[in-house]
Order: structure tokens, then sequence, then C-alpha cells
């Protein structure tokens, strides 16, 4: 097994998941802070709120009326990017006008009914709750799409604007542009080393342990060398498993675990509630062979120095490509400090 050697000066990290890179510049992190910073979150959010339309018994805009749910609650999205509409628009499809019609469904997942409780607030059984939600929609959508998005935009920061505890299923046949490329790429990592590319990854980082934040039976989480974001990390499933639909209850129970530590720890870095995008990738459900699959989950946080100070994709990232100061090694070591 080669050694991991991490890089000191200014250099460029490969995601193999992508083939993208990010260029590391360490020297840039003791430079003054002179940009903008967010507004402080006051955390007075009340446990219900008459106005919400994701609480319990409320009435949602499309006048329907939200049931008195105790765990999870799941609707298709009331304003939905998808649909099942289909135009008989004639679509151009040469080399410099391209298009393609597409369909799906959009669910909105509430984790529970308190309006003020986050993943980190919640306990490991109620996380479970939300585990099992998850893999159940997953497989009855799976039977209709080939393409199954569970994820979650965390915070005003992330342009949500509902504080609610809730996330989305997103579900359509065509690969997206994501989920096309990591498919692609670790198809031909497997057709070249006749391994999994997750797997071998997971495997060296438990081998130094330099980027490892956590791990249990089931599931791993890291600092991904490649990470982009100050505090970007992976949850990356220890099992042969593709996605939802193979998950054992003990791996679901597993799961739970990892993702109560992962953002819990989130809270605690800053002391405030982190805010984040964070997504599961899993491998197309197309009835094709996908050994080259491993399932796993990002979680993108902006912040970079403390709860107020964000970190902006702008310009270089923008025009070329991502661009990191602190180093990944360092944030691991922040970010652990605090599980």
């Amino acid at each position: 097994m080669n050694q991991v050697v991490t890089p000191v000066g200014t250099h460029r990290r490969r995601n193999p998941l992508t083939g993208n890179y990010v260029l590391v510049s360490p020297h840039r992190n003791n430079r003054p802070w002179l940009g903008a910073t967010e507004a402080p979150v006051v955390d007075d959010t009340p446990s219900y709120d008459a106005s919400c339309p994701l609480c319990a018994g409320n009435e949602r805009a499309n006048g329907e009326v939200n049931p008195n749910y105790d765990k999870t609650f799941v609707f298709l999205n009331d304003f939905g990017a998808l649909t099942n509409d289909q135009s008989s628009t004639q679509l151009e499809q040469d080399d410099l006008f391209q298009a393609q019609e597409t369909s799906g469904e959009c669910h909105v997942v509430c984790y529970s009914p308190e309006h003020n409780k986050s993943l980190a607030q919640m306990s490991v059984d109620d996380i479970s709750h939300v585990v099992d939600t998850w893999q159940a929609y997953y497989r009855e959508l799976s039977q209709r799409y080939q393409c199954v998005h569970v994820f979650e935009n965390k915070g005003s920061v992330m342009g949500c604007s509902q504080p609610h505890p809730h996330g989305q299923i997103w579900a359509h046949e065509h690969l997206s542009t994501q989920i096309a490329l990591s498919d692609a790429n670790q198809r031909s990592y497997y057709q070249k080393h006749g391994t999994s590319l997750l797997a071998d990854y997971a495997e060296r980082e438990l081998a130094t342990k330099e980027r490892v934040l956590f791990d249990n039976a089931h599931w791993l989480i890291v600092v991904p060398y490649w990470a982009a974001w100050p505090f970007e990390t992976m949850i990356i499933a220890k099992d042969d498993v593709t996605g939802f639909n193979q998950l054992t209850g003990e791996q679901k129970a597993s799961l739970a675990q990892a993702m109560k530590a992962i953002t819990s720890a989130y809270d605690k870095l800053f002391n405030c509630s982190f805010p984040y995008s964070m997504g599961w990738h899993c491998g197309p459900e197309n009835g094709q062979d996908n050994s080259h699959w491993r399932m796993h989950c990002h979680f993108y946080p902006p912040l970079l120095r403390s709860a107020t100070v964000k970190k902006f994709m702008v310009g270089y990232e923008m025009m070329a490509e991502s661009q990191r100061d602190l180093t990944v090694e360092s944030a691991a070591e922040r970010l652990r400090a605090c599980f």
C-alpha cells in the first residue's frame, strides 16, 4: 500500500470522483480578514410556529393541511422543480443547441414535528426514523426513476428560508451531472484496479487516520483529501452497498449514529447551528452491475473562520477551479476535537 505524503507548500489536489482539482494555498491562511461577515443567528426559534407550512397541523400554500405527525412527514413539494407534465415541444438536437425533456418528483421530508430541532439536536432514535424514511421513499421512487437524490440545505446562509428541520428527495429518470460524472470515474477506476474507488480510499484513510473524524461498524467520516469547502466532510459506507435499497437495519442504526456525530460536531466547532448543504450519492437504479459504486454522503458547509465568516466561491473559484487556504488536515484536526 502506497503511503500518502501530505504536501506542505502550494499545490493542487485531484478529486477522483469528478476529476476536478482544488488549489491549496496554506500560506494565505494567516492573512488578515477584511471581508464581509454574516450576522450571527440568534436561536430563539419556538418549538411550534403557527405560520410555518411544515409544522404539524398547519395549512400549506396549496390549502392542504399537514397531519399531526409525531416522527417524520413527507409530502410532494408544492413548488417542485420537477413535474410529470410532458410538453410536446420539438427540441433542437445539434452540436450547439441541445435540450432534453425531463420529468420527475420532488418531495419534502420533515424530520421532526419540533420546529426548532435540527438533526444535531435530535436523538439517535429520532434520526433513525429519518433514515428509515429516506430508505422507504428511495425504494419506492427508484422503481420508477434511475436517479434519486436525498439532500438537505440547512441555514439561511445556504439559501434555506424555512428553519423547520427538513430535507428533500428529488427523483428523475436522467442521471444528474454529478452522478453521471461520479459514475464514469468510479467505473473507470474499477475497470483499471478491479476494486471500488471509495472502498480503496476508505481503506487508505483508515490506515493513516490523518483525515478521519469518526468511524463505527458500517460508516466512515472523513475530511476528504480533495475537499474544496473549508470544513467539508464525507460519510462513506464501509460495506459493499450502492444505495439506500440495500441497507440493513443494523446499517441504518449505525448510520443514525454517524449522522448525529457529524452534525453535533459541526455545531460545536463555532458554537452555532452550523449551516450546510448535505446530499447522498447513490449508484444509478438501472438494473445494471454497479459494483464500482459505494454509496456516500457529502457535507458542504460554508463557514470559514467563525459563525459569522463565510467562504465565498467567487472569482477564481468560478472562473478557474476551487481554492482553499485552510489545509484539509488542519480542518480535520479542528473537527476531530469536536467529537
